[in-house]
C-alpha cells in the first residue's frame, strides 16, 4: 500500500517496507519520501481525470527498525538527496533514533530546507510548502500506521509490500551463498510473480 499526498509541485509518499540485506538482516518500517511532481498537459474535456505523475524523489526518511534488534530503531536513517531516481547514502541520525516520529514531524514542517539540501530551488514549489506543512500531521499519522513498532505478521508486511517482491528478489541474490538466511519468511516475497 502507498499513500500519496499530493500538492500542485510536491508531493509526498508514505508506505510500509520491507527489505533485507547483503549480511542477511531484515529491516522494515515506514518509509517517507518527498518528490516533485512532473506536470502534465490537460487532457480530455474540463471533467476529464486527469493523469498524476509523481516522478522525481528527492528527499527520504526510512523509519525502520531491524528485526534481530526490535525497538531499537537501529535501521532508521534519512537519504537528504538524490542522484536522479537513486538515493544518496544513508545518514544516521541520533535525534532520528531518539523520538523518530518527532524528528519526521521536525523534517516535514520545513520543506523548503529539505528541498535546498537535495540541491532544489523551493521557490519550484513556493505554493505548496504552507499546504505540505499544513497536512504534517495527517502525513505522520499515516507513516505511524506503518512504522516497525506495529505488531504485524509477516503475511501482513508481505500483504502491504507486495509490490516490492521483484525487488527483494534482487536484494536475497546479494547475499552471498556462505550467508544463512530465513527463506521461509521471505517466502511470499520470493513466490510472488508479475
Amino acid at each position: 500500500m502507498l499513500i500519496t499526498f499530493s500538492f500542485t509541485r510536491l508531493a509526498v509518499q508514505v508506505r510500509r517496507w520491507f527489505e533485507i540485506g547483503a549480511d542477511a538482516t531484515m529491516e522494515r518500517g515506514a518509509r517517507v519520501e518527498l518528490l516533485l511532481l512532473d506536470p502534465q498537459p490537460h487532457r480530455g474535456s474540463e471533467s476529464a481525470g486527469q493523469r498524476l505523475v509523481v516522478d522525481r524523489p528527492f528527499w527520504r526518511a526510512d523509519l525502520f527498525d531491524r528485526m534481530d534488534r526490535p525497538g531499537e530503531w537501529a535501521a532508521a536513517h534519512v537519504h537528504p538527496s538524490f542522484d536522479g531516481v537513486e538515493p544518496g547514502d544513508r545518514v544516521f541520525s541520533e535525534a532520528l533514533t531518539a523520538d523518530p516520529w518527532g524528528w519526521l514531524e521536525e523534517q516535514l514542517r520545513r520543506p523548503a530546507d529539505r528541498m535546498r539540501e537535495a540541491g532544489l530551488d523551493p521557490a519550484d514549489a513556493d505554493g505548496d510548502l504552507e499546504d505540505l506543512r499544513a497536512a504534517v500531521g495527517l502525513i505522520v499519522a499515516a507513516a505511524r500506521r506503518f512504522g516497525p513498532e506495529q505488531s504485524l505478521t509477516r503475511d501482513d508486511d508481505a500483504r502491504l509490500t507486495r509490490d516490492a517482491a521483484e525487488r527483494v528478489r534482487r536484494l536475497v541474490a546479494l547475499i552471498p551463498a556462505e550467508v544463512p538466511y530465513d527463506r521461509e519468511y521471505l517466502r511470499p516475497w520470493l513466490e510472488q510473480r508479475p
